[in-house]
């Protein structure tokens, strides 16, 4: 005996849709996420119909422990098979049909779809961030592992992609640990505008029943209720902040894969990818490719367009809902997908990386990272420093003709070359040693990074909370 369809509309209508509009418009196939979701809501809002009337306890216990059933039984594999319903409310009212027959026509009483699906993609939402915010925080756990690994270690920092001044390498850390901080902020900032309650706004003009809405939003653990129906039919704010913040998230991931990249390469030789986040080569036997973080900084782009198409879809929408809307949750899950799996492939990655600690210290006392502490210094002992700007330069150029690395000045050398440079300037050659002069809040001198790296622990037990 063939299933009867069930559809939330279709009175006014003497026929069907036509097959060509069924594949084009229903949304079954990428919006059944949305089904614990669905149902969590229908429950509520159950209990919501006995608060005004509609139900009896006894039909309300019946609805709610059939809903329950359906979620039970969508655990089961082949629960879709051969499912042609429009989307994922109509596929949970037909089950609810075939568990409580004609009782599940009551369900939909005062309830729009629009407002079923703005409910549906909050209550999702609110715990696909929950999640993103674990993985966040497991990143800078990580983050802050590998800091702790190597505290001594002294890098080049870059401008311009030129050696600029020295630093420490869990210093360098703590930078992407600061990004990523304001990323889970982000994400709270986005949990917090998705976290609003939007039942009984009706399809535009609010419901007909005097639902108890602030009851409702307490028993689905919403912080609030939105304030007026005909934005409810029209927001979708709330998707374009978390596309915003997971667009962010990604960029910086990319250039944490962009940095690794280059120092993983045999040029830099500083860091050791894992085996397990690398790949080989079909021709050439030699090669380790660090295919996991190629593919993360591909996948920001995936992120990034999902916000602008959004953004695009959104752009010039007459209140209150068009069906363009529907086009949100493709892109809002996909970007969800990719931002999850590449903060779990960076984790790895992370865990899994070895600093090599010579190639990067050799890197900054070769170089003239020094120059700065060899100014400042200049100044601190009563030089104007644009005075003592143009003569580190000359030092600088003087070296760089005569092939001279900062290790290769002795004092005397140095005091020959302008009597300014006292004795106590030739430690200031060594990169480690200047740095020490940076023990500023925020600064790279080791004490501070220390500080740095203790605050960081306790933001972490923090976020543990």
């Amino acid at each position: 005996m063939a299933e009867e369809k069930v559809s939330l509309w279709g009175g006014r209508f003497a026929e069907g849709p036509s097959e060509t509009f069924r594949r084009y418009s229903w949304s079954l196939h990428f919006d059944k996420r949305l089904l614990a979701a669905d149902i969590r809501g229908s429950q509520a809002f159950a209990r919501a119909l006995e608060g005004v009337g509609i139900l009896t306890a006894t039909e309300r216990e019946q609805l709610v422990t059939a809903f329950e059933n359906i979620l039970k039984d969508s655990r089961e594999p082949g629960f879709l098979e051969g499912a042609d319903d429009e989307d994922i409310h109509t596929l949970v009212i037909r089950k609810l049909k075939e568990e409580v027959g004609g009782l599940a026509d009551k369900i939909h009483t005062g309830r729009s779809r629009n407002e079923q699906v703005s409910l549906d993609t909050r209550l999702w939402l609110r715990g696909e961030i929950e999640s993103v915010q674990a993985r966040i925080g497991a990143l800078l756990e990580a983050l802050v592992e590998l800091a702790k690994r190597y505290p001594n270690a002294v890098i080049p920092g870059y401008t311009h992609m030129r050696r600029a001044q020295a630093v420490l390498w869990p210093h360098y850390l703590l930078a992407y640990f600061e990004m990523f901080s304001r990323d889970w902020e982000r994400m709270e900032q986005a949990r917090a505008r998705t976290n609003v309650m939007p039942l009984g706004s009706g399809a535009l003009a609010g419901s007909g029943f005097p639902f108890n809405r602030e009851a409702i939003a307490a028993d689905l653990g919403f912080g609030s209720i939105t304030r007026n129906s005909m934005d409810v039919s029209a927001d979708r704010d709330f998707v374009l902040d978390f596309l915003y913040a997971a667009s962010v998230t990604m960029i910086h991931l990319s250039r944490l894969a962009e940095d690794w990249i280059l120092y993983s390469s045999e040029e830099f030789g500083w860091l050791e990818l894992s085996d397990t986040v690398t790949s080989g080569s079909s021709l050439m036997p030699q090669k380790k490719n660090p295919d996991s973080m190629e593919l993360l900084r591909g996948k920001c782009g995936r992120v990034v367009g999902a916000l602008n198409s959004l953004i695009v879809t959104m752009k010039a929408l007459p209140l209150t809902y068009n069906r363009d809307m529907q086009e949100d949750k493709e892109m809002l899950f996909d970007a969800m997908d990719t931002l999850q799996l590449s903060l779990d492939m960076t984790r790895v990655v992370v865990e899994s990386a070895q600093l090599k600690t010579a190639p990067p210290l050799a890197a900054a006392e070769e170089s003239w990272v020094v120059a700065t502490d060899l100014a400042e210094a200049l100044a601190r002992s009563g030089m104007p420093f644009h005075n003592a700007h143009k003569l580190v330069g000359r030092l600088v150029l003087y070296s760089v003709n005569n092939g001279k690395k900062p290790g290769d000045w002795t004092a005397e050398q140095l005091a020959a070359f302008d009597p300014a440079f006292t004795a106590e300037f030739a430690r200031l050659l060594h990169p480690a040693e200047g740095m020490k002069s940076r023990n500023i809040a925020g600064g790279t001198g080791p004490d501070a990074v220390a500080a740095a790296l203790q605050q960081a622990e306790q933001r972490l037990a923090a976020l543990r909370k």
